[in-house]
């Protein structure tokens, strides 16, 4: 007899459907799995046979064949488990044969029947809405499927209870979306004395998703500055929340079946390879631009990342998205990110310090940033000078502005954006390119001189132009503005080009 049960293979963030294909006939006994698994499928096999063991559940003395069709797609996975199980159970015509068709199913089975979380659960629940068919899943992963809402989600605890749900001896209520996650108090800017232009810069970089670059000498309060980002963006979006999850329950990193509405906030260290950052390895996981999606990448120590690392981030931040390519699949990720970077001035980080003179100066500082391509730098909307607060400024108490007006004035700028681009693939100020940046942020006669001005003493490139347009048009949000003036594009300007104030 040969029965079908469903499951799904991941493709980056796509979950395609693998139909389980399970056949019991006379023959030697042997119990092969064929359909190109790796190695984590094919010990399915003992999974499952010490699984129906605790169950008391013999295999019959004849050979049982498990395909996996396509037979061409790679199957990667522990999570292949449960819909080999399923498929076995209904051959032996001990679960209902189309019980077990109508359900895309995937768990890990232990050796006494529990069934065990496995990452991926809302990507396969989204397969499951699409395919009209219900989902079968560990308790654990219940919560987090249930998000989707287009499907009925199982969620079992054993082997045992799924036979008694489908047998109709104990039938399982569905699972109910877990809760979202509360995020943890923010630092507040007003903990940051001084700095007031980093501060706005921040402030800017937030509103329009701005890419940052913070330069200072160790210990001027870079990290700090960035440390505080995460408090000043709105909370996600309920489309802009279940992108995300799907990246990070592909990654393993929802806990509980939570779905956080907070922007997730990444800083790998600057030993990480090209595989942690852009995404790759085995099975072409998720990278940290990717696990930064719709949130903050913070990259310190700039320079010191490896020089083939920071260049493959210079399509990833024009596109929004990265393709990892391997010889047996090109995986596609969603990377909207904003960037924000950190960097001493040179080597021994200060060669700005009028009090430690370098005796270096100016190559080291040269040599040291060159590591920054001149593409890469070109990206980056905001560039920031952070200097050294004075001793004596540390005893004075706070007089900074909080994180809280801060962020208010944030969350009404996105809201302007999200209102002009609605019905628009676009969402933040730094997505506008061509036609759609000249409606939104054209400059009136004072800025467009200026702006003329800076391109002709700097050499600002289409990329640098269109740049300051972006920030003018967020700076403009900022304050209320329906177009863009002269003053927008002034301090558009001194961001990018540091010698504008000779202006």
């Amino acid at each position: 007899m040969v029965a079908t049960a469903h499951t799904v293979a991941f493709e980056g963030v796509e979950a395609r459907r693998v139909e389980v294909q399970c056949a019991v006939a006379p023959g030697l006994p042997a119990f092969s799995v064929v359909g190109l698994p790796d190695k984590a499928v094919s010990e399915a096999r003992e999974r499952v046979r010490g699984a129906l063991a605790a169950m008391a559940i013999a295999l019959p003395s004849k050979r049982i064949t498990v395909n996996l069709a396509p037979a061409d797609l790679p199957k990667e996975g522990s999570h292949f488990d449960l819909p080999i199980a399923l498929a076995l159970l209904a051959a032996l015509e001990i679960v209902p044969a189309d019980a077990a068709d109508g359900t895309i199913a995937l768990g890990e089975l232990a050796l006494d029947g529990r069934l065990m979380a496995v990452p991926g659960a809302l990507p396969a629940a989204l397969a499951a809405a699409e395919d009209h068919r219900a989902l079968l899943c560990p308790r654990a992963s219940g919560a987090e499927a249930a998000w989707v809402g287009g499907a009925q989600v199982i969620g079992a605890a054993s082997l045992g209870d799924v036979v008694r749900h489908f047998t109709g001896q104990a039938p399982l209520s569905p699972a109910e979306p877990g809760e979202i996650a509360r995020p943890p108090p923010g630092r507040d800017l007003a903990d940051v004395k001084g700095q007031e232009r980093a501060k706005r810069a921040l402030e800017i970089a937030a509103a329009g998703r701005h890419h940052l670059i913070m330069i200072g000498t160790p210990g001027s309060g870079k990290s700090m500055l960035a440390a505080r980002m995460p408090g000043l963006l709105p909370p996600l979006s309920a489309v802009e929340a279940l992108e995300t999850s799907m990246i990070h329950s592909l990654a393993g990193l929802l806990e509980e079946g939570g779905i956080s509405r907070t922007r997730p906030f990444r800083e790998p260290h600057h030993t990480a390879s090209m595989a942690a950052i852009v995404g790759g390895g085995k099975g072409a996981k998720p990278g940290e631009i990717s696990l930064a999606h719709n949130g903050v990448l913070f990259m310190d120590e700039f320079p010191e990342f490896p020089r083939a690392v920071l260049e493959t981030l210079r399509q990833p931040i024009e596109t929004g998205e990265v393709t990892v390519s391997r010889a047996n699949a090109h995986v596609r990720y969603p990377c909207r990110f904003l960037l924000v970077a950190a960097a001493n001035p040179c080597k021994c980080g200060y060669m700005t310090d009028p009090a430690r003179a370098c005796a270096r100066a100016p190559n080291c500082g040269e040599d040291y940033l060159g590591r920054i391509s001149g593409p890469l730098m070109d990206r980056f909307d905001l560039r920031v000078e952070v200097p050294p607060v004075a001793f004596a400024d540390l005893d004075l108490p706070a007089r900074g502005e909080p994180t809280a007006p801060v962020a208010a004035r944030v969350a009404e700028a996105r809201a302007r954006q999200a209102a002009r681009f609605d019905g628009s693939p676009l969402r933040q100020n730094a997505d506008a390119e061509g036609a759609a940046l000249e409606e939104i942020a054209t400059p009136d006669s004072e800025g467009r001189a200026l702006l003329v001005r800076v391109a002709e003493r700097f050499g600002l490139s289409a990329r640098g132009y269109h740049r300051v347009l972006r920030v003018a048009r967020t700076l403009a949000d900022l304050e209320g503005a329906a177009d863009v003036r002269g003053p927008h594009v002034a301090e558009a300007v001194s961001y990018r080009i540091v010698a504008a104030k000779e202006l």
